[in-house]
């Protein structure tokens, strides 16, 4: 046999190989925002393999925006897309069988300049604060609803200034406001500039009498798809639950992705990493589910139906039970 035919059987059969293998890796179309913490998942499994160890191919589209998450999946173009139990309930109570699986319990909180005299959330009263994300904002309304208890409005008695995170983040930088609430990643940063946290979300949800942190945002997908795809989908957890192990142990793996945080240096990095890993689930999703019936009556009794659309109360078929908690 001469070399040239060597070659040609030894290249016939690496590409037989790899075919074989591209045909039995089963597909699952992720749409993902760019910049949201599951891109920083998907560079690990990637890195580290874990899809292709899983017989999976993991087809990612890239969006701009959690809302064009939400269209990708309704539409059809997408499998599996992140986010919260409120807007899966309300797609079933519209007739969409759409299904969710605990994916972060890492929340916003409440932050003053660590200068500021502001020691307790009942201090805000009177304060001008500025509010991340709008009127219905789900951090916003649960800090209202905990300020309730205590006979505090804050719609009433403070200054409320609404707009984007990194703005507001800049304004309070700027000494423009006196506490800001906003979100779990602009919260970090603004810690490692100076600024302290009067309270987490997840210590106003406790408050409000969840047993747990609860996983407000979950990987969401067809009720239908996932149980025509059930083992492909426990293949996908799986891979999952494997780079978030990763993330929560090894500190060289952030370093490799610290590009795709945003993160400025390594304060702020760290920053992320730490509060990233205090937001992983570690919950049954039974303790999830019932946590998440409690918030939600609390966020449609003071949201109404412009949070939750017209039902009072959690569809019961939102959380998805085929798979077993963290």
């Amino acid at each position: 046999m001469t070399n040239l035919v060597r070659t040609l059987l030894i290249a016939a059969a690496v590409a037989a190989t790899q075919i074989g293998e591209c045909q039995s890796a089963e597909t699952i179309r992720l749409a993902v925002q760019k910049t949201g913490t599951f891109a920083w998942e998907l560079a690990v499994i990637r890195s580290r393999g874990l899809d292709k160890d899983a017989d999976l191919s993991l087809q990612v589209r890239e969006l701009a925006s959690p809302e064009a998450g939400k269209v990708a999946l309704r539409s059809g173009d997408a499998d599996i897309i992140i986010s919260d139990f409120l807007w899966v309930s309300r797609e079933r109570t519209l007739g969409a069988k759409l299904t969710f699986y605990p994916y972060s319990s890492a929340l916003g909180g409440v932050m003053v300049p660590d200068t500021s005299a502001i020691r307790s959330l009942a201090e805000l009263k009177g304060r001008k604060l500025a509010i991340a994300g709008g009127p219905i904002d789900k951090n916003w309304l649960l800090l209202q609803a905990e300020l309730k208890r205590q006979k505090i409005d804050l719609k009433q008695d403070s200054t409320i200034v609404y707009g984007a995170p990194p703005l507001l983040a800049a304004a309070m930088l700027n000494g423009e406001a006196d506490a800001t609430v906003t979100y779990w990643n602009f919260a970090a940063t603004l810690e490692v500039k100076g600024f302290r946290r009067i309270a987490s979300v997840q210590d106003i949800v406790r408050n409000l009498g969840a047993k747990g942190p609860i996983a407000m945002l979950g990987y969401v997908f067809d009720e239908s798809w996932g149980r025509e795809n059930r083992d492909i989908l426990a293949r996908f957890i799986e891979v999952t639950r494997k780079a978030k192990a990763i993330l929560s142990t090894s500190d060289a793996e952030w370093d490799r992705i610290a590009p795709l945080t945003g993160a400025t240096d390594t304060a702020t990095l760290h920053a992320y990493r730490d509060r990233y890993r205090e937001g992983i689930p570690h919950r049954s999703v039974d303790d999830e589910e019932a946590d998440a019936r409690m918030l939600y009556r609390v966020l449609a009794d003071i949201g109404g139906p412009d949070i939750v659309g017209p039902a009072g109360e959690l569809d019961p078929g939102t959380f998805y039970h085929q798979l077993p908690g963290y």
